[in-house]
């Protein structure tokens, strides 16, 4: 009798692993997409920035997803609070519900964004030339969160298509930076410091991507 349970236990048990096994194998686990995107910047001509990128998506199963991102943006802007090029890399968890031949997800990816001469200083000259300050571009790198919606859709098993739309939430560190100033003779020039405190700018961002999926 014990024996006849055990059986009956172990078959359910095998039973119910084939089936999630089946329709978890419907869904390939990989995809890779090269992207399209357009990004909302402060004081851009234009408006929005035009970028290209690629991502890769790992789906642990028909609702959850991990996935990883990179784009760049090369256009140079040199009227932005931040100036230069843009690089953004985000990764993160993709939860939602897929249909047949389509799917809605919400996302959250964090990640960084990263501005090619997002800082402007000047700093004093090293020697005597015949002007006592240089000016210097540097690199600055801040915390992102990608949020959003995104709509899929599968023309075939190996096929999607991918449209993402939401907020990039970017923190800029609080820095510091230099002003020259000059005294009331006008014949005397100094560096005078200057604070600015941290920040979050919320910046609207839309992708457009087919994938393989595999």
């Amino acid at each position: 009798m014990i024996r006849t349970q055990f059986l009956i236990a172990l078959t359910c048990v095998l039973l119910g692993q084939s089936l999630v096994l089946a329709q978890t194998s419907d869904l390939p686990r990989y995809e890779i997409a090269g992207e399209f995107t357009a990004m909302e910047r402060n004081n851009f001509a234009g408006g929005a920035e035009i970028g290209v990128g690629a991502r890769f998506t790992f789906n642990l199963n028909k609702t959850f997803s991990l996935e990883t991102a990179a784009y760049h943006f090369p256009r140079t802007c040199f009227s932005c609070e931040h100036n230069g090029t843009v690089t953004e890399v985000v990764g993160g968890l993709k939860v939602g519900k897929r249909f047949e031949k389509w799917g809605i997800f919400a996302k959250a990816r964090p990640g960084v964004v990263s501005f090619s001469r997002g800082e402007f200083n000047i700093v004093p000259a090293p020697g005597p030339p015949s002007f006592p300050f240089d000016f210097e571009f540097n690199r600055v790198n801040s915390l992102a969160v990608d949020a959003g919606a995104v709509v899929e859709f599968y023309p075939s098993k190996r096929i999607v298509t991918r449209f993402d739309a939401g907020d990039t939430i970017i923190h800029f560190s609080r820095r510091r930076f230099n002003t020259v100033v000059s005294d009331l003779t006008g014949n005397t020039f100094t560096l005078f410091p200057i604070t600015v405190p941290a920040k979050t700018t919320h910046n609207f961002q839309f992708m457009a991507s087919v994938g393989f999926r595999f």
